[in-house]
């Protein structure tokens, strides 16, 4: 078994409302320093070898359920690999 973690975010060009209010935030305790946030959400996916790859499964369900492509994007990384 595979464990991923699955990060959707909004891509560059899309405004992010959750980011700018968390920004201002900050800001209101007094940290200029920075200089933006942005928000994303993850997941983590445990999947049992089968006939596919895990890259294939990730990319299927991220694509078909996850990620709305009109303003986000995804990545993924391995977390664990069980025998």
């Amino acid at each position: 078994m595979t464990t991923v973690r699955i990060y959707v975010t909004y891509k560059q060009s899309v405004f992010d409302p959750q980011g700018e209010a968390i920004t201002n935030s900050i800001h209101s305790l007094g940290h200029d320093e920075v200089k933006g946030v942005k928000v994303g959400k993850f997941f983590d996916v445990t999947i049992e070898e089968g006939d596919k790859p895990v890259a294939e499964t990730v990319k299927e369900i991220s694509e078909g359920l996850l990620v709305n492509f009109n303003m986000e994007t995804y990545s993924y990384k391995i977390l664990e690999e069980k025998q």
